[in-house]
């Protein structure tokens, strides 16, 4: 997990500093909501095309497991990697947005709401909407919504330590996928 980690952050920040950047042409940003989902570490580096599109690439990850007195421990593990474009109808970096983007997570998720333990990889496209608002021309806070869907190869377990294999396969797969609260720099 270490390294994908890693090769994802060198290519976001080659992404975001391979263009000449001018004013107003790139951010950086956090999901604030993304830290209550078990403290989910996340950035995101948008890179302005034009002055109705912007190319964007994040990354999530957690690493965490807590311990639960019910399940004997809880997670929701997960590394994501994502890379889209939003449209801006008015302009980017403010206003009403557009987004879309592919996006795979390897995940570990179990002994929350029951024992059951699930881990596997996501494959698939996202298509998210929201609107930012512009609190000074550096600082913007960003607000929206978004599903995904696409294939995953799954194993499921009796519970979060056990190992007993319970369920396996590979299906289609529609679900929610951002709650955006984002606090965004714009350099």
């Amino acid at each position: 997990m270490n390294n994908s980690i890693f090769v994802a952050l060198c290519a976001t920040a080659l992404l975001s500093f391979a263009f000449e950047t001018k004013a107003q042409d790139l951010s950086i940003s956090t999901n604030v909501a993304g830290y209550a989902n078990f403290g989910t570490l996340n950035m995101e580096a948008s890179y302005g095309l034009s002055r109705h599109w912007s190319l964007n690439a994040g990354v999530k990850y957690n690493p965490f497991t807590f311990d639960s007195s019910k399940y004997g421990k809880m997670q929701n593990r997960q590394q994501l990697f994502a890379i889209g474009t939003r449209f801006w109808p008015w302009h980017i970096f403010s206003g009403w947005w557009l987004a879309g983007k592919v996006q795979y997570q390897e995940y570990n998720t179990g002994g929350i709401i029951s024992a059951v333990t699930t881990e596997g990889d996501r494959f698939g496209g996202a298509l998210t909407g929201g609107y930012t608002y512009m609190v000074n021309p550096h600082f913007n806070i960003e607000f929206g919504l978004g599903l995904w869907g696409g294939y995953e190869a799954f194993t499921e377990y009796e519970c979060p330590v056990c190992g007993n294999i319970t369920d396996k396969g590979k299906k289609f797969f529609l679900q929610p996928n951002d709650l955006v609260l984002s606090l965004s720099y714009v350099f």
